[in-house]
């Protein structure tokens, strides 16, 4: 069995981060996730998808975050259990918690911090009849690796944020890139749906609004689409890639049966404190959560989890009190006796 202080179920970027919070408050972590390596979507879906509201670095990408983080979190000797979902849940009788997973891995904390993100997720799939057959053929729900479509013709269809990241950014790396959508109208951030105007007009995206791609052609790899337009009628495109982005369907997967109160496929939580769920010592922060006001990006995740770490300080040591310490001053301090000092400056006074 293993032990540790908290247990975290999901190793994207705000579980990593709230292993940097707990060690600095001298906390050990454990995570679970089901992928096989740590970074969570970051890793899995888009490692190379450039991210620009991480604060202090203006452009980044998904992978690099990730890598950052795990550099990050390596004084504190974090343990992982990968390949592998958190299954089942028991209060025990000393108020710790028992979770198995899958593959009957057993853990024992007494706080379990729910970081899953999304949960499992499975790609939102235009009604084209014979899309399946063209699956790693041409036609891909997720973008990997975007040198994949160097010097390649890409159709993409989508209106949100996804669809236009990935034409703006493919708009440098692949020979031809169409953006098609059912409506004028973007649900994207207003500067991506301003940049791909701004391709458009400079002839490096082909814009087609008020379509649908309904047809895939080709034998054993896509070669063209077929799209139908609201007011011209059937268009053909050739091509070498389709690339639907309608996003993702999220479930919670097992922990949906743990007892925990659900709201729209997402954990409520107690946002007022500590972001604790209706059962105590069971917490729910990122994107995985709820509550009025509720923002998903990765900074709410890293603010959620800093919180979290001070609450669960109290409920692992409800005797001893806990005083902050800014890192500048008291540097960082890791479980295998590693030590970073803080830089000390003085400061001279002018008289």
């Amino acid at each position: 069995m293993i032990k540790t202080d908290i247990l975290i179920i999901g190793a994207g970027p705000t579980g990593l981060f709230t292993v940097f919070e707990a060690g600095l408050l001298k906390l050990k972590t454990h995570l679970i996730d089901a992928l096989p390596q740590p970074g969570g979507q970051c890793s899995e879906i888009y490692p190379k998808k450039p991210i620009y509201d991480i604060p202090g670095f203006p452009e980044i990408l998904a992978g690099e975050l990730v890598d950052n983080l795990m550099e990050q979190i390596k004084p504190f000797n974090p343990g992982f259990t990968l390949g592998e979902r958190a299954e089942t849940i028991e209060k025990l009788e000393d108020d710790t918690f028992l979770i198995t997973t899958n593959k009957g891995t057993q853990h024992n904390a007494p706080v379990v911090a729910i970081a899953g993100g999304l949960g499992s997720f499975e790609p939102r799939k235009p009604p084209i009849p014979n899309i399946v057959d063209f699956e790693d053929k041409g036609v891909a729900y997720i973008i990997r690796d975007p040198e994949v479509y160097r010097d390649k013709r890409v159709v993409i269809a989508g209106g949100g944020d996804s669809a236009l990241d990935w034409t703006i950014f493919l708009a440098e790396v692949a020979s031809e890139v169409t953006l098609v959508h059912r409506r004028n109208e973007f649900r994207g951030a207003l500067d991506s749906v301003e940049r791909v105007a701004e391709l458009t007009k400079l002839g490096k995206v082909n814009l087609i609004t008020e379509a649908e791609v309904k047809e895939l052609k080709g034998d054993d790899h896509v070669t063209g689409v077929g799209v139908k337009h609201k007011t011209k009628g059937n268009i053909h495109l050739e091509t070498d890639f389709f690339i639907p982005l309608f996003g993702l369907s999220p479930k919670l997967g097992p922990i949906a049966n743990w007892g925990l109160e659900i709201e729209k496929n997402a954990i409520k939580v107690d946002n007022s404190y500590d972001y604790q769920t209706n059962i105590p010592g069971i917490y729910a922060i990122g994107d995985v959560n709820t509550y009025k006001g509720k923002l998903k990006l990765i900074l709410s995740g890293f603010h959620e989890a800093a919180i979290m770490c001070q609450s669960a300080y109290q409920r692992i040591f409800p005797d001893k009190k806990y005083v902050m310490k800014y890192t500048t001053v008291g540097g960082v301090e890791g479980f295998d006796g590693t030590k970073k000092e803080a830089k000390k400056e003085v400061v001279k006074a002018i008289i």
